[in-house]
């Protein structure tokens, strides 16, 4: 299975190349089938069972998740963009839009509220598969340490007083109605304009989604005597003004001074213990004291962390001077 589930995202990641290229032409599972070695009747069967759709309907929907943030970012003409995600006219395009996420095109354009995406998948997330990075080979990349001034934002999210790292979060949020993963990822991808976005559309690569931990006194205790609460959302402008899902928390977020403890890109099935393993290392050693600051341990602060092995690993944790 695990095999099965790496080509299935490698299909998943041919898919969205194709369509970003506005190569149509190409997804087929014919094509990808001859690509990867494997017949079309084992590749549809794996992908419908990994994906939870037909290929052609995950491709379709795929292509309607593209024109949303069409829609959404840019001004150009519905059936412009009709024609570019295959559409063959306008109507149909709207059509589809309308009964996919419950809103017409004008009406999403005018107030982007949130609408469950149905094409974000990952069925090759080591960390959800709990199969990543098991090895200790050597990065040969030093941890970065900085600080900097984090302006005022927002911090759109759910939260979990109970989980203990990535995999046991979406465990845990799995059981409750409407906080799974793929619909909270879904949500927030429908959003958009959230600060940390790279401009990708995959959230592999840039989506701007990460995970926070917030100092709270109902927390669990983390391994440096802080409670914290487990959170996972995305950093919007502190004049955003969108519509918030129903099942999320929105906070406002002060100025405040953060260290930052970043590891460049690296192989994930590889060295991600090694990566972990380097910069909890790097964190426990640091000499505040010479600093002039000290971790900012203040009830209601914000740690930070990011994980895109296609960019960085990084702890984003709040100081004040010393």
């Amino acid at each position: 299975m695990l095999e099965w589930a790496r080509v299935v995202q490698l299909m998943i990641d041919d898919i969205d190349r194709s369509i970003r290229l506005k190569e149509s032409d190409e997804i087929s599972l014919k094509r990808l089938s001859e690509k990867m070695g494997y017949s079309e009747y084992h590749m549809s069967r794996m992908f419908h069972k990994l994906s939870g759709m037909p290929f052609r309907e995950y491709v379709r929907l795929r292509k309607l998740a593209f024109a949303l943030s069409d829609v959404r970012d840019s001004t150009g003409s519905f059936m412009d963009i009709a024609l570019n995600y295959g559409f063959h006219s306008q109507e149909a395009f709207i059509r589809a839009f309308r009964e996919n996420y419950l809103v017409t095109p004008g009406e999403y354009r005018k107030n982007p509220k949130p609408v469950a995406l149905r094409t974000i998948l990952r069925p090759f997330d080591c960390y959800l598969m709990e199969t990543g990075g098991k090895s200790m080979e050597n990065t040969h990349t030093e941890v970065k340490t900085y600080f900097v001034t984090i302006p005022q934002h927002k911090f759109l999210h759910i939260k979990n007083y109970e989980s203990i790292g990535y995999w046991d979060f979406w465990q845990k949020q799995s059981v409750i109605p409407g906080q799974d993963c793929e619909t909270i990822t879904g949500l927030l991808m429908s959003l958009g304009g959230n600060l940390d976005d790279m401009g990708d559309t995959d959230l592999s690569s840039g989506s701007g989604q990460i995970m926070a931990f917030i100092n709270e006194p109902t927390g669990r205790i983390c391994s440096w005597g802080i409670p914290l609460a487990e959170c996972y959302g995305v950093r919007l402008p502190i004049d955003w003004q969108g519509e918030k899902p129903e099942q999320m928390l929105l906070i406002d977020v002060p100025e405040g001074e953060y260290i930052v403890f970043e590891h460049g890109p690296f192989d994930f099935e590889t060295e991600n213990q090694a990566v972990e393993a380097k910069i909890e290392k790097a964190m426990k050693e640091f000499d505040y004291a010479s600093s002039g600051y000290r971790l900012d341990t203040a009830p209601g602060r914000i740690f930070y962390f990011y994980h895109d092995c296609k960019r960085y690993w990084k702890y984003v944790r709040p100081v004040v001077k010393a």
